[in-house]
Formats: structure tokens, sequence, C-alpha cells
């Protein structure tokens, strides 16, 4: 088949799927210069103000009759299939993320990287892969973060080149730009689901076993402080999602966040976020800050999205005073290098506490550790439950109630194990049978294992 027959099959194929027989990347290349020149036609030639105030569907009928009438005069070669997704693409500039609304519809993209404007990365199903997604250069990738941060009502420009967002579900955006970002800017994005993972799901997908889930349960409706800790990308934020759904709906629940992804479904729920300090460097509201000011808001429940400074010491204080039930997470890559993290943090907050008290007060506010963990094949599970049962001597004591233990990794790279109980009966047994949410001891055996394939 010579060059231009393969050329001409192409062009019958959706743009995504094709690939350039020249190996010079000409289609792709020419297409996206049509389309900046096409975009830029029509915002000569319409009124945003007036189409912001139509129906989108309205609007996109009009923008493809206007891109139609300027493809005619320009007598640019474009078949049916590439003037819609024109019409798509264009669209997807005036009003949405640009290059970015691809991805953000694909259900099966968990993280977006861009790595500036020439390259693009996704993860899906825990592996990264390359895309065909690009900008026109840094000044179009530049507008797009303006946008997403703006419409959290922050800022981002030289004098405050790193910023941290979120778009309208609920997605975690984080932004860096020169002169911190040499290349040019930087742009990931963490993805939330708009229908949040349960119990069933993570269960489902291995992740963790139904005793385990039954006892999480049982935790939460007993008013137990859990720490949820883990890597980046371990499923934190998901699982402390999990763990907020066992929370009855009668109980006033206070979130406080970052940048703000928690999804909860109780209707009782008030949610807290921080807010970075402005161009003059003033307004700024910690964490801190709005954990202090939760107490004041009569919470049954407090749910710090992430603990990372001066703010674990108040969050501690709370759980020690009456606010229990109270969930976290933590980065930390073992239940014990959480507690060392957060000593770290309670010095942060300016008192030169004892090591002996601080660990105290640690081991009397927080009862369970839940550890989460990214295997090297992508896949998250919960590796281990772990209590924390007092001290002896300066040393906080911890047994571990159930735990993930790996067998190797097949020949497609997948990580084999099996959970199972460690046959230790935790001490918080005694509160689960008090608050009448007690699952049967059986549920500790350890002879009971579920393989993890």
């Amino acid at each position: 088949m010579s060059l231009r027959e393969q050329i001409s099959a192409q062009r019958a194929q959706p743009l995504g799927e094709r690939q350039d027989p020249t190996g010079a990347g000409m289609l792709r290349g020419a297409y996206q210069k049509l389309k900046r020149e096409i975009h830029l036609a029509v915002l000569e030639r319409v009124e945003l103000e007036r189409l912001s105030r139509l129906p989108s569907d309205q609007v996109r009928q009009e923008i493809a009759v206007l891109i139609a009438r300027i493809l005619d005069e320009q007598k640019a070669p474009a078949n049916d299939l590439e003037r819609r997704q024109l019409v798509t693409d264009v669209y997807d500039e005036m009003f949405g993320f640009g290059p970015l609304e691809v991805l953000l519809r694909d259900p099966s993209v968990s993280d977006i990287l861009v790595n500036t404007h020439r390259h693009t990365y996704v993860e899906r199903r825990g592996r990264l892969e390359a895309t065909d997604v690009s900008f026109y250069d840094d000044a179009h990738l530049m507008k797009v973060i303006e946008k997403i941060v703006s419409g959290v009502g922050r800022h981002i420009d030289e004098s405050s080149p790193m910023v941290d967002a979120r778009l309208p579900d609920g997605s975690r955006v984080n932004a860096i730009i020169r002169p911190c970002a040499i290349d040019g800017p930087l742009l990931s994005i963490r993805r939330f689901a708009a229908n949040p993972l349960q119990v069933s799901d993570l269960i489902d997908l291995q992740s963790l076993t139904p005793p385990m889930a039954e006892v999480l349960d049982a935790l939460a409706r007993a008013k137990v402080n859990i720490l949820v800790s883990g890597g980046t990308g371990s499923g934190k934020t998901t699982l402390l999602n999990v763990l907020s759904g066992f929370i009855p709906g009668d109980e006033r629940i206070v979130t406080i966040e970052d940048a703000a992804e928690l999804q909860l479904r109780q209707e009782h729920v008030l949610r807290l976020e921080t807010r970075s300090p402005n161009i003059e460097g003033r307004g700024e509201i910690t964490q801190r800050t709005l954990v202090r000011n939760a107490l004041r808001m009569r919470p049954d429940r407090i749910i710090l999205g992430e603990v990372r400074g001066a703010e674990a010491l108040d969050m501690l204080n709370a759980m020690n005073t009456g606010h229990e039930g109270s969930l976290s997470t933590i980065h930390a890559n073992t239940p014990r290098d959480a507690l060392t993290r957060l000593e770290n943090m309670m010095t942060l907050g300016g008192l030169a506490l004892p090591t002996r008290t601080m660990r105290q007060q640690i081991s009397s506010a927080i009862s369970v550790i839940v550890q989460a963990s990214r295997l090297t094949d992508g896949r998250r599970k919960i590796i281990s439950i772990s209590e924390l049962t007092g001290m002896e001597g300066d040393m906080i004591n911890m047994q571990e109630i159930f735990v993930f233990r790996r067998s190797g990794v097949d020949s497609k790279g997948n990580v084999r194990g099996h959970f199972c109980a460690t046959g230790v009966r935790p001490k918080f047994a005694e509160r689960l049978q008090a608050f009448g949410v007690a699952p049967s001891d059986q549920i500790y055996d350890p002879a009971r294992r579920f393989e993890a394939a």
C-alpha cells in the first residue's frame, strides 16, 4: 500500500486511534495546527458571554455551524470525523480544561500527569502509560492551570509558583511552574470517582477481606479513634471515605482538609478547607486553626484529611477530650513509622514536651492504625491492622490483628499472598462488646486464610 493510500485509510479512523505511517507525527501535528486556527477564528466571531448563558447542547450546535462555515471558507481538508472532533475539542477549549477533558471523561484513568506541554501520562489500573494528549505550548498549558486554580479561589504566578487545588468533581490538583519547574509547567491530577468505592468494592478488588471489613465497621460504630497510614498513592483517602461510611447518619461530622476531596454521604457533614496566603502573604488559614475552630462547632466526629504538621497536637488533644471516633490519615510506610512521624509533628506545635509525655498522649488518643500499601503490581491493599495497647517504659506497645503476607510474584508480575488474622484477640474487643457491635471471636482465628491472586 502506498503512503498516500495509508494516509487516506487512516483519515477514516478516529483521531485518537490513528498511527502516522511516516513516523514523524505529521497527521497529528497537522490536526493540532488546524484546531488552534479554528479555535482562534471561533473566538473572534462569537460572544462568549452570550454563549455561557445558553444550554450546552445549543452551544455545541452553534459552534458546529460556525466551524463548518470557517472550514468551508478556508477550504480546509477535514472529513466528517474530524469536523465532529473539532467541535468537541473547541468546545472543551472554550468551556472546559482543553486537552485534559478527553482524559477526565475516561473513568479508567486514576491519575493524569502532565510533564510540560509536550508529554502527558496517565495511570490505569495502577500502571503508568503515555498518551498522545499534548498542549500547543507552555502558554496553552498555563491557561488551563490558571482556569483550574481560579475556580477554587487560588492563584499561581512567578511569586507563588506552586498550588494545590481541586476540580469540580473533587479531583486533587497540584501545579508547579517556573522558576521552580525548570523545563516548563507541571500538572498532576489525582482523580476521584463520581461514585466513591464502597467496602464491597474493596473486597471484590481483594484490597481487604470480609472479616477485616467487619472489624473496621465495628470500630467506626464503637467510636474508636483510627489513623490510616500509607505511602503516596496507597489509597489512604479512599479508605478514609470507606471508614467514614460506617459512621451512623445521626452524628454531626466535621471534615478538615487542605483540598476538599472526601465524599461523605451522611447529611450532617460540615466541610472545612484551608486557605493559602494571598499575594501579600496574608489571610492564610491552616489546618491547625480549623481543628481548633472545629472544637467549637459541637462535632460528634472530626475527620482530618491528612495530619502533616502542628495540627497533630490539637488533633490528639481533641481525641483525648471527648471527640471519640475521630479519623485521620498520615504518610508513613509502617505503623511504627506513623507513630514516629506523629511525635515529630507534635514538636512543630511549639511545645517542648518530653518524649514519654508525647508517646503517652499518642497511645491514649489513637487505638488502631490501618496500614495501606501500593504493591509493586500497582494494586492497593490493607497490609496491616494494628492496635495500640498502651505504654511499657518509654515505648508504645503495638500488636497486629490482621496482616497481609506476601508469598511471591507470578509470571505476570502480580503479587501473590494471603490475608489472615494473627490470632491475637484485641483489647478493643471489649469496647466493641459494650457497643453491641462485636463480631464473633472466630474472626480472629489465624487458620482462616484468604488468598489474594
